[in-house]
Parts: C-alpha cells; structure tokens; sequence
C-alpha cells in the first residue's frame, strides 16, 4: 500500500492555497469587524482586525439615516419577481426551440443567441429610451423589464429537454397530455436541477445589478440596495463615516452571504447536475 508522502510541490500548492484564501477572505473579515468598530477605534487602530467591543450601533445608525428597509423590498420585489417571470419565458422558449419543430427553428435560436454576444452597457440607451416612452422611469417595473426573457436561461433549458429521451414524450402523449401538461408533468421535473442553477444565477445578478436601476431609478421609492447604498457611500464619505459604511455594505450583502452558507451543497449539486445534463 502506497503511504501518502509531503513533495515539495505539494507543500508549494498548499501554501498558494493558503495565501489565495487569505487574499481573498481578509478584506470581507476587515469589512465585517470594522463595521463593529467605534469611529475613534477605526482611525486609532484600523488595521486590528478585531474590534476592542464590539457595537451594533453603526448597524442601527445606518438603518435609521437611509431607507434600508425599503430598498430590501425593492430589491425582492425586483429579484424574485424577475425570476418568476424569466423562468416562465425561458421555459416555455427552451421547449420551443428543443421539441417544436417549426420553419426557422435554427436560425431563430442563433439569432436569440446573439443576445449572449452582445454587451450589457451597449442596451442601456434603448432599452432606456424604451422604459422612458413608457413613462415607467423610477418604478419597479422599470427596473424589470429589460431581463423579461433571458438568453442563457433559454440556451441551458434547451440543452436540457434536448436531453430527455423521446419515449418519455411519447409515453405522455399517449396518456392524453397536451403541449403544457408535458411541459410541466414530464420536462420539468426532469430539468429541475438546471432551473435551480439558473434561478441561483437570476437572483445572484439581479441582486448585485448596479448600473442600469441607477439610471432609472430617482427616489427611494424604487431604488435597490446597490443603488442605495452608493447613494448613502456618497453622505458617509463626506464625514468619513467608516463604520457606517462598512455596516451598510454587510447589510446589502449579508443575505447571499447566508443563503450561500446554507445551501452551498444544493448550489453545486445543481451545477454539477445541469452541467451534466447538458
């Protein structure tokens, strides 16, 4: 039997292991602990990365100086509305393109493709100009509309139902079912791993999405937690307010922080079982 044995380039691998971690992990440990700290104790000593006491009063004192509870609810209503509506559209278009058979199938496929070609910033001018024709700037809806449907949303769905045997489609046709009723009685429950690793996707991008709701969004009414708390960075920079804005920073990004810590098994099995469907 083979005795496992330290080499030099296993020691060498580790230790860059070991440092990509740290340089990737101190600056979220410095961003948590100091959003703890006192103003005094950020400049006296702001490289310690525990706090002398710890306080939760930078956390209640950015609550209160900006509408956080509200940009929370939009960002939800946003996220979670988007992702309800894309896996409608990519759904019902991933089974289009993968078992209809239609002239132009093919070429309408690559043409909705090109969408994955085409960079985010070079849609922001129509796709405003649109929101603007439609009187939606500054609402919830604005925010929206632009990822209604989802290119690789559909491009992954396809990739799935094209590998579901055709017996199966067959063995429900000969039950009695319509299109939607082998849609959501046979496809679906056999694609459920690559819907949950697009939906990780949808709500992880429309979370973090920063440059277009701050072009439409004006007030607080509809702005999302991104757009807010550039806002709110812009008023503590003036009083070097530290604390505040490393509070504020883990507010916006502590419920994917959590949600990834919970269900990081369900995130790669997901992965792992779309990639191989596909």
């Amino acid at each position: 039997m083979k005795k496992n044995s330290i080499t030099p380039a296993g020691v060498f691998k580790y230790l860059f292991l070991i440092i990509s971690a740290a340089i990737i992990l101190l600056p979220l440990v410095w961003l948590a602990t100091t959003a703890f700290k006192t103003k005094a104790e950020i400049f006296s000593n702001p490289f310690a990365l525990l706090p002398e006491q710890f306080s939760m009063k930078n956390f209640t004192d950015a609550w209160a100086y900006a509408p956080f509870g509200k940009y929370y609810m939009n960002t939800i209503v946003t996220s979670l509305g988007l992702l309800i509506v894309q896996l409608v559209t990519v759904t019902m278009a991933a089974f289009a393109f993968a078992r209809l058979s239609f002239p132009g199938r093919d070429l309408f496929f690559m043409l909705f493709l090109t969408q994955l070609m085409i960079t985010p910033q070079s849609t922001i001018f129509p796709n405003y100009l649109t929101v603007s024709q439609m009187r939606l700037l500054d609402t919830r809806i604005g925010v929206m509309i632009p990822y209604f449907a989802s290119a690789m949303g559909t491009f992954l769905l396809r990739q799935s139902f094209k590998s579901i045997p055709d017996a199966l489609e067959d063995a429900g046709k000969l039950d009695g079912c319509n299109t939607f009723q082998l849609i959501f009685h046979i496809f679906i429950p056999e694609v459920k791993p690559a819907m949950i690793a697009f939906s990780i996707l949808s709500v992880t991008h429309h979370w973090n999405e920063f440059m277009w709701p701050l072009l439409v969004t004006e007030t607080a009414r509809s702005r999302t937690l991104t757009v807010g708390l550039t806002v709110f960075a812009q008023q503590a920079e003036g009083g070097a307010e530290w604390g505040l804005l490393m509070a504020a920073t883990l507010i916006v990004v502590l419920p994917l922080l959590i949600a990834f810590t919970l269900f990081q098994r369900l995130f790669v099995q997901s992965f792992t079982s779309s990639g191989i469907k596909g």
